[in-house]
This record gives structure tokens, sequence and C-alpha cells, in this order.
């Protein structure tokens, strides 16, 4: 008997100190927006700390979430939402048996309130904002210290509303459309109702060469307590045309667009749109320019794509222009002249990606398949003479020239790897058709019957950073080709390995200010094939040479105000 009370006494007594050491715990809790709305969808991420355990869930119609049986431990929470800062909670400590309860508010850019004056060393939590939505962005991160929130950024914004004047020097040189020999852009946005913002863009350019011609841009985005982010936007654009001829006229167009997101299941994302543009120039011409892409996060890692786009990408915005769309090289309608008529490039572009990201590591491949009609080719020389194919920019000294039907396909594979001291180096290899010439001391009037189509390899190299202390942004790139060609390889890449042909260096640098002029004023300089390669020679009819390039050789540079 007494053996028997023993044997039970130290069984009770095992299982006493069983229960105290192993009960699990849970995590639960609520996603809100800043304002209280409940954020359904949100994706929700617990890591233990020394284990290589995951575990994941996504928030409810009521922003609610919950983690059960999870062993006692010091944990990682990290919340990510579109359209909102990812929220990072570190050494949340779980007792055994214990139920905690979180109540996670997930902010946008314009109400961060604290930011760190510095970046410290970069971590693989700090990429899960630009990982989730484009490689291209350049996103801050939320983050919770001991309780504390504060924001990874080199900027600093208490306030709604966030405006920015840059006064930049020098023609684009890129063919009909391009900005002058100056010209001021502007941007200014505002916060308003609840999780909307209005923004409104535009750019003012002018010379020696023409009249000044612009482009403004209004448009309102709003993001919803179900995760959709619908936004509408109108953009009005003037451009200076020669004056001679048939085609001392500018061209008027007017491009109403809209676009949504919204998760359809909890790891596919959906991005759908169109415009509608109505354009004057030698005729009268509308078109409808439908866009779409779908994301699909197979693991957290893992993202496959599908892309279609019916214009070719405006890549401004990589370079640090807040004002991407009142770039004038890049904003649409691409026109050029045929038999002189004004006649409009349309564009369908068919893409399929995966990526995978390796720690500090990320991949891509893709294959696309591209179809252009109207195709505006760059050249470069004096047209003013030459018959009516030839669409001149008044400002730069370029052209733009019909190149009729082109097909494209072709694959990409970018390689990014993060390198210390906030340095990041891309190399991108594609694959794909292109537009060339064939033969030598061609005349201009046989361009259009010797374009010719072929396939041919370009490896792009580019390295971006930030320098410590000075907080100089710089990016510097080189593209090269194995031959001849007119447009380039993969001309819809929107990838980390994007980059203008052949070198290319852009800088962006803080400058000291008093307290006589508010916000922030940085000088910019950007540099267009510094080693003007890629030209291929055209006899014109005066007996003269003219250029059809990939991109000719330009340098701008100018002063940046954020207030």
């Amino acid at each position: 008997m007494t053996r028997k009370l023993g044997w039970l006494l130290l069984v009770m007594a095992w299982s006493a100190m069983a229960s105290a050491t192993g009960h699990s715990g849970q995590v639960s809790g609520y996603v809100r927006s800043a304002q209280g709305t409940a954020q359904m969808g949100a994706a929700v991420e617990v890591s233990k700390l020394g284990s290589e355990d995951i575990f994941r869930a996504f928030t409810d119609t009521k922003g609610y979430f919950t983690l059960p049986s999870l062993a006692p431990g010091k944990y990682t929470v990290k919340v990510t939402a579109p359209s909102f800062l990812p929220s990072v909670t570190q050494n949340l400590a779980l007792q055994s048996g214990a139920r905690l309860v979180m109540n996670i508010t997930l902010n946008t850019l314009f109400e961060a309130v604290t930011l760190l004056p510095e970046r410290k060393k970069a971590t693989d939590d700090q990429d899960d904002w630009k990982w989730t939505l484009r490689s291209m962005a350049n996103r801050p991160i939320l983050r919770v210290v001991d309780g504390t929130p504060s924001l990874v950024s080199e900027g600093k914004t208490t306030d709604p509303t966030h405006a920015t004047v840059s006064f930049i020097a020098g023609p684009q040189s890129a063919g009909f459309g391009s900005g002058g020999d100056y010209g001021t852009s502007f941007n200014w946005e505002q916060s308003i109702f609840a999780g909307g913002t209005f923004s409104f863009a535009g750019n003012v350019a002018g010379g020696s060469g023409g009249d000044p011609g612009g482009v403004v841009r209004a448009s309102y985005k709003h993001e919803m307590a179900d995760g959709t982010s619908p936004e509408v936007s109108l953009v009005a654009r003037r451009v200076t045309s020669p004056d001679f001829g048939f085609r001392s006229q500018s061209l008027e167009s007017i491009e109403a667009t809209a676009a949504n997101t919204t998760r359809l299941m909890q790891s596919l994302e959906v991005n759908y749109g169109a415009a509608l543009q109505a354009i004057q120039f030698a005729g009268k011409e509308s078109a409808f320019r439908p866009f779409a892409s779908v994301d699909w996060h197979f693991t957290p890692n893992t993202v496959i794509e599908y892309r279609y786009a019916t214009t070719v990408p405006n890549m401004r915005n990589l370079k640090g222009y807040d004002t991407a769309p009142a770039d004038f090289s890049e904003s649409d309608p691409r026109v050029t002249l045929l038999n002189g008529r004004g006649e409009v490039e349309s564009a369908s572009h068919h893409e399929l990606s995966v990526s995978q990201r390796y720690g500090k590591n990320s991949i891509q491949v893709a294959i696309y398949a591209d179809h252009i009609t109207n195709t505006e080719l760059l050249g470069l020389g004096n047209v003013a003479d030459m018959e009516a194919n030839a669409l001149p920019d008044v400002f730069g000294g370029t052209f733009s020239y019909n190149g009729g039907t082109f097909s494209a396909n072709g694959m990409r594979i970018v390689f990014e790897r993060k390198l210390p001291h906030d340095v990041t180096a891309t190399l991108d290899y594609a694959f794909g058709g292109v537009l060339d010439l064939d033969g030598q001391n061609i005349a201009w009037n046989e361009i259009r019957n010797l374009l010719e189509e072929h396939r041919t390899h370009a490896i792009t190299a580019k390295v971006t950073g930030t320098v410590p202390g000075s907080r100089t942004r710089w990016i510097a790139s080189y593209r090269w080709m194995n031959g001849t060609a007119i447009t380039p390889v993969d001309l819809f890449n929107v990838s980390a390995g994007q980059a203008d042909p052949f070198l290319n260096v852009f800088v962006r640098q803080p400058l000291p200010h008093n307290h006589l002029i508010p916000g922030k004023m940085e000088a910019v300089v950007d540099v267009r094939n510094l080693l003007a390669q890629g030209y291929i020679p055209v006899i014109s009819p005066d007996g003269g040479t003219v250029y059809l390039v990939q991109s000719a050789r330009s340098v701008r540079g100018g002063v940046s105000f954020t207030f």
C-alpha cells in the first residue's frame, strides 16, 4: 500500500511539473488602422526566437486573429496589409499557458509620427513591404521596439500634407514630348477623410526652342477597410511641336484612369484598371489602355505574378522623382508621324514571373511576349527638312520615328543582393527580340524597308546605395548588348534589374539650408548614356548624318524642395 501511494504521488508530481512547464500559450488580437477601422485580410506572422518555426494567420472581417498552441518563449510578431507600413513587434514574451491579446495599429506613411534619424544595419525584416508589393519601390518600415513605434526612413513626415517642388535644367533628349531646356515640377499630397489621399502633380517645361508645354495630374486614392485600394486620376498634357508646315500644332491629350487593388484570397492580390485617352495631333485619336497584374504569394518568400500592360512603363520614380507621372519623356501618349499623320503607339505585354527570396538575396525568373504597333523609335539629329515621317523634339535635338509593327518575346533572370552599408547590387540578364537596321550607309528613305527583328542578349549591372553621413543617394548602372539594336531588350521590364541602356549615373544629394527655407532641399544630377554608345548612323537627304539610338546622351540637374 505504501509503495502504491508513493508511485501515485510521484506520478502526480511529474504531471504537475509537466503541466507547469508544458502548457501552450496563445497570441491573439485585433488589427486596425489609425482611424480604428478593422483590417480584414492582414497577414500575421509569428516566429519564435532561436527557432525556424513560423506560425501564420489572417485577420477576419473584424480584424481579429488568433494563433493557439504556441510553446513558451520569446516571439517576433509581424503584421502586413496592402497600403500600410508593416508593423514588427520584437521580443514578445509568452509564458506557459498565457493568453496574450494584442491591439495592433497599422499606419500609412503620412500617419507615422516617429522616425529614426539614421538607418541602422539592415535586417531581413525591414524588407517585407518592399518584397510584398514591388521590388523597385522604396518604402519605409514601421517597427515596434520595446513598445515604442518608430519608422525607419531617410526623411521625416509629421504632417498629413506633403509637397515637393523641383527646378530642373537640361533637355531630356528623349524624342518628341521631351521636357524643355528647363522645367518646374511639383507634387502636392493631402490625406483626407479616413484612409484617403488626394494628390496634384505637374510639370511645366520651356526653352529657346519653342513655347512652354506642360502636364498636370490629379488623383484620389482610398484605402478601404477590406483591403481594397481604388484610385481614380485625370491627366491633361500639352506638348509643343515644331513650328513648320503641317506640324505647327501642339499635341493635346486628356487621360482618365481608374484602378483598384484587392485581395481575392488570403494569398492572392489583384491589381487592375484601365485608362481612356483622347488625343489631338495632326488628327484626332482615342485609345483604351487596360492593365492588370495578379500576385500569388505561394509562400512568404515566393511570389508568382502575371502582368498585362498596354503602355511602356514609366520608370522615373525608380530614380527618386516623386512626381513620376509629371515627367515629360515617359508620359503617355507616345506619338509619331507616318506620312504626315499622327499615329499613337499601342502595345500588348504579357509576362509571367516567379520571384524567390533567400535572406538578403532575391532572384526572379520571367518570360514575356510583346506586340507593339506604331513603335516609337528614338533618333538624334536635325530632321527639319526631311519628309513627313520624323517628329522632332523642339528642345533636345532628338526626334521620334515610326518603326511600324514589332513583336518580341524573351526571358529575364534578375539577381539582387543586399550588401553592408545600405548598398544593393543587382545583375539582370535578358534575352529577347529587338529592332535593328540591316546594312550600313543606309539612306533615310530606306529605313522602314531595312528594319528587321532579331534576338540578342543584354546584361545589366546596377549598384545603388546611400552614403552614410552625407545621405547621398546614388544609382550607377551599365547595360551591355552583344550587338547593335534600336530598341532595348525587355522593353517592359519593371523588376529591380531595370536600367536605361549603357552607362548611367543618378545622384540625389541633401543640401544644408537655414530656417528661412522651410522643408528639405536636395540637388539632383541625372546622366544617361554618358559614353554616347549605340548610335546607328543614317544618311539624311541633304547628305548629312542622323542617328537612331536606344538612348541619347543627356545631362540634367536641378534642385528639389520638399515641404
